[in-house]
């Protein structure tokens, strides 16, 4: 018996010899020993599977970026809260960063009894300060500081026809992305409106207000790379983050203003798995906490590095945190546990590729 397999593996060997070598086991007949040969790698019989194998372009992040997310403490004075995110602003920029994130709804109080009194109309854009102080006010504290700014959120009122026929108008929870020069780089108006009701908790129904965007937003960083943006409950929307990262995304922002019942659930949580799913940064920036204020944002502004892990976070006050960003660590993680190209499409789809929306008519530009 081992004369007749070890004769099959020589043939075999002879018939693959121009092919590349593995180890094979050779029994030895009439002893109690083996010895190691090779083996052509044909004649080794493997199942195949179809798998992703398209790769973020490398580097994802060009060079290292410091970021910085100013939990704000803001009031019911928009002139007040804007001059106050323009000093914490400026102090994030002196102290290195490079890219700042302001809280969702930082020029107001949150609540849908808010929105309609503090909202701005942001199209035909630009617009004039009188319609949109604030869209002028982050343009310059972006070019004062020398910074891509993601203005948080505020809140925006379009109109269907005639701007003055408040029966008409439409409000949106939008952010807004300046550049260093102070330019308009992209806008993101909230995707998933925050309608939830945990009984004896809290009961919020953001439709009742606002209207929902209809896009996916990547914004071009020039000299670093690509971000995704979106708001609040947006994040607990998966695809997004898995349609960003695998557009070549390397860190999903995302300002919100999770409660003190919803954040001690899911805000590290969600930050995590949102960082995990994707290999990439995540950074969260929440208003801080007002226990004065009708709504009691909960805080923990932070940053999750591509592994997941929680590398710095705000308790509830006021506070500016900041993490070094770093292209190399992502690479490694994905070169490490390289999940990007062990993907089944040929079981499911890949979400990246199907019919998304990027832009949407009427938005600030």
């Amino acid at each position: 018996m081992r004369h007749c397999i070890n004769t099959t593996l020589r043939q075999l060997t002879r018939s693959f010899a121009s092919q590349p070598l593995l180890p094979r086991l050779c029994l030895c007949p009439g002893r109690k020993s083996a010895r190691i040969t090779s083996v052509p790698a044909k004649a080794v019989f493997t199942r195949t599977m179809t798998t992703s194998s398209a790769t973020q372009p490398s580097p994802v992040l060009a060079k290292p970026l410091k970021l910085s997310c100013v939990q704000l403490a803001s009031g019911a004075d928009k002139a007040a809260n804007l001059a106050h995110a323009r000093d914490k602003v400026l102090e994030a920029a002196q102290a290195g960063a490079k890219l700042v994130v302001l809280p969702e709804c930082f020029n107001s109080p949150y609540g849908c009894d808010y929105f309609p009194s503090y909202a701005e109309i942001l199209v035909p854009s630009p617009p004039s300060r009188g319609q949109s102080p604030s869209f002028h006010a982050l343009s310059s504290m972006a070019a004062e500081a020398g910074v891509f700014l993601i203005g948080g959120s505020i809140p925006e009122a379009s109109a269907e026809g005639d701007d003055s026929s408040s029966d008409k108008k439409k409000y949106y929870n939008t952010s807004l992305v300046f550049g260093p020069d102070g330019s308009l780089l992209a806008s993101h108006r909230k995707l998933h409106l925050f309608d939830i009701d945990i009984p004896g908790k809290i009961t919020f129904r953001e439709s009742d207000v606002l209207s929902a965007g209809n896009k996916v937003t990547l914004v071009d960083l020039p000299g670093y790379g690509r971000i995704a943006l979106a708001i609040c409950y947006d994040v607990r929307f998966p695809e997004l983050a898995t349609i960003a990262a695998r557009r070549g995304a390397f860190a999903l922002v995302y300002p919100g203003a999770f409660n003190t019942t919803t954040g001690p659930l899911h805000w590290r949580l969600l930050a995590q798995a949102r960082a995990v799913d994707n290999q990439c940064y995540v950074a969260f920036c929440s208003p801080a906490r007002d226990m004065a204020a009708s709504y009691h944002a909960w805080g923990h502004s932070l940053v999750v590095d591509p592994l997941a892990k929680v590398v710095v976070e705000a308790d509830e006050n006021e506070d500016i945190v900041s993490w070094e960003l770093d292209g190399k660590f992502i690479e490694e993680t994905r070169r490490n546990i390289p999940v990007s190209t062990q993907r089944r499409f040929d079981v499911y789809p890949d979400v990246s590729e199907g019919k998304i929306k990027f832009d949407e008519p009427g938005v600030p530009k």
